[in-house]
């Protein structure tokens, strides 16, 4: 078992966790640790806990220390860093005439890197970019190219619900989606329908596929055939969430709708399965 306290550098970044060294570290305080990319200032989310050894990856790097009001300084300043080197990277960019697009423009804390995130549609020489930013900004210079989610993370905007994006405001990670989500729970495949601002799947359509799949196990198929108290039917119809199935009696010439209760109860299912 390790100690370990929870920490982001950005808003619905992914978690990172880190030796509290000694420290009592409750949720939402400021810590400066030190990282793959230098000293970075960031968010406690996970309040000290203890956990196995085989959740995090050993060794753990340790908390520096609590950040104070100094520290929470330089952190604007750096902001303000930032913003002017956006400026001038688009002005570069622009001399250079690269097909990319600035998105946006990070300090470590120490300011012993500036990073650079950008979009593009290919590869990308930029070398003489990054000889032009490193001679006017004296530091070391990564240029970092994102994809459109990662942009649309970074910039925040509102969905086709009229929230805010899902991705800048809670989720740390992408999680993988699929058309056959949208399929399986009978939604509309027009693009325009069930694609987000960054013209990727909507992240949405994971939220509820694991309860569409479980019912989906329980209901038959479209096209079914099956054996009622009222005669031979097809199954025209399924509602996932209320577990509802339509079956058509030709020899009746009406529709039949059961729950998917109805259905074991009346040994319809197991029937249905052996029947073509």
């Amino acid at each position: 078992m390790v100690d370990v306290v929870g920490v982001r550098f950005k808003k619905a970044g992914k978690i990172y966790y880190f030796d509290p060294d000694g420290y009592t570290i409750p949720q939402d305080s400021y810590v400066i640790v030190e990282t793959v990319r230098g000293v970075e200032f960031g968010k406690v989310v996970v309040a000290d806990r203890t956990v196995d050894e085989e959740d995090v990856v050993l060794p753990l790097k340790k908390v520096i220390r609590i950040a104070d009001e100094k520290d929470k300084a330089v952190v604007l300043e750096n902001q303000a860093y930032a913003d002017n080197a956006f400026t001038t990277c688009t002005d570069k960019i622009k001399d250079h005439q690269l097909d990319m697009n600035l998105v946006d423009v990070e300090y470590t804390f120490d300011r012993n890197k500036i990073i650079f995130y950008f979009t593009a549609d290919g590869r990308v020489d930029f070398r003489n970019l990054v000889k032009d930013l490193a001679a006017l900004f004296k530091t070391r210079i990564e240029l970092r190219q994102i994809g459109v989610r990662d942009e649309a993370k970074m910039l925040g905007g509102i969905g086709p619900c009229g929230r805010m994006l899902c991705c800048s405001t809670f989720l740390g990670d992408f999680e993988p989606v699929s058309i056959k989500m949208a399929k399986d729970q009978n939604l509309s495949l027009n693009p325009a329908k069930i694609s987000g601002l960054c013209g990727r799947l909507m992240c949405c359509l994971k939220y509820e596929n694991d309860a569409y799949e479980e019912a989906k196990r329980e209901l038959p198929d479209l096209g079914q055939s099956i054996k009622t108290p009222y005669g031979k039917g097809r199954v025209v119809g399924l509602n996932m969430l209320e577990r509802l199935v339509q079956i058509e009696i030709p020899e009746k010439e009406r529709v039949i709708e059961y729950t998917v209760d109805e259905l074991v109860e009346e040994g319809i299912i197991k029937i249905a399965q052996a029947t073509e």
